[in-house]
């Protein structure tokens, strides 16, 4: 008998007759595969939890998403609002985990990582911030790049892998600054891998070097740089940057600079800040763009949904996004970025617990072990500063 096609057995399911599980047609990316016992036992599992997952989604009015999802076809912007939509978050989970399991099976990635956030200085005055300082005002700070060494020699002890470097947009930070930096975390550690500068960074660098960044990327990567993170993107839509952060990168502007990174061979991650003004269609809209951008560069790495905290911004009237509200996002972006390889659940923003309840809502990314974050404290977070392996967290 051949396999059932996957909208018979959602309508089979849909009237409540069993379907058994041999009986549903395998994912185009199983076909052709010799498989291990241990891999056909995942996959039977999968296949079961499939099976469970389309019946509820018949039910819910969602079957022929589910059908999308388990074919591995591209959903539609309309299917995003839908699943933002759906009253079933753990049924968009499901259907996120099984898209997680098919590209990761039962891994979740972390690394032994360390923050460096080399000043605080802003002229962006973004309303969702509390990070940000003024030239002059308490608390402004600037770090050297000898500083910035010792904070790496410090941790030399620790099996560090990788540096993540961002700050602010200091106004009067010179070209030799940033190349400075980069050297100095390499000649404290030769072997590290430095993950630095989001895009508007990117774009201040160039600026004060009064050159186009297609010229200055080359200089970067000679002192070091070797990818670069995804923060700054916020929300691409027009309105909520003109509400938001009216003195920063627009949107498209944010997508313009990462597809010359893409272009000068280095990878980038990329985020969405949500849970403050922005509304669903102005997230799926942004997931979209991402999306195509992906199509076009195959540059970006990881998907990072970062959550807004209220404390100490401008918007501190705003409730923020509560942890069932972060979980969906990570299931959503699963679901929408078919294209970009992993979803990161970012532990300093969640919480430990719902970072690791996330690794089954799409995310197969913790990130790492951290040593010293500022941007997301200063903001209200009451997470560790750090974790380190084989340890409890430590504050």
């Amino acid at each position: 008998m051949a396999p059932l096609a996957y909208s018979a057995a959602v309508e089979q399911a849909a009237r409540g007759t069993p379907v058994p599980v041999e009986e549903m047609s395998k994912p185009v990316w199983h076909a052709h595969v010799v498989l291990s016992p241990e891999l056909r036992v995942q996959m039977n599992r999968t296949q079961r939890a499939a099976q469970a997952s389309a019946e509820r989604a018949a039910a819910a009015g969602l079957g022929e998403i589910a059908r999308k999802v388990f074919e591995g076809e591209r959903l539609s912007r309309e299917d995003g609002v839908s699943l933002y939509e759906a009253p079933d978050l753990h049924l968009v989970g499901a259907l996120a985990n099984y898209v997680r399991e098919r590209l990761h099976g039962d891994k979740a990635y972390f690394n032994v990582n360390q923050h460096i956030n080399y000043t605080n200085i802003c002229n962006k005055l973004c309303r969702f911030c509390a990070f940000q300082r003024l030239p002059k005002q308490e608390g402004a700070y600037v770090m050297s790049p000898e500083v910035i060494a010792e904070k790496i020699t410090a941790q030399l002890s620790e099996p560090v892998t990788e540096v993540h470097m961002v700050a602010g947009i200091h106004p009067k930070l010179d070209y030799q600054y940033y190349l400075d930096i980069l050297r100095a975390v390499k000649g404290a550690r030769p072997e590290i891998h430095i993950k630095a500068f989001t895009m508007i960074e990117l774009m201040q660098i160039a600026h004060v070097a009064k050159r186009p960044l297609e010229e200055v990327l080359p200089d970067l990567i000679e002192a070091g740089l070797g990818s670069c993170p995804g923060g700054g993107a916020e929300v691409f839509a027009d309105r909520v940057h003109v509400e938001g952060y009216h003195l920063k990168n627009t949107g498209q502007q944010w997508i313009d600079t990462a597809r010359k990174v893409h272009e000068a061979g280095l990878r980038s991650n990329c985020t969405m800040l949500h849970g403050h003004i922005e509304t669903i269609e102005e997230r799926v809209d942004h997931l979209d763009r991402l999306r195509l951008l992906q199509d076009e560069t195959g540059g970006l790495q990881t998907y990072i949904p970062l959550s807004f905290h209220p404390e100490n911004t401008e918007w501190a009237h705003l409730p923020g996004p509560t942890a069932l509200d972060e979980l969906r996002e990570i299931a959503v972006g699963r679901l929408m970025l078919d294209n970009i390889p992993h979803v990161k659940s970012y532990w300093i923003m969640l919480d430990i617990p719902i970072a690791q309840l996330a690794l089954s809502y799409g995310s197969d990314d913790v990130d790492g072990t951290v040593v010293e974050e500022r941007i997301y404290h200063e903001a209200g977070a009451t997470t560790p500063a750090a974790v380190r392996r084989g340890t409890a967290p430590t504050s």
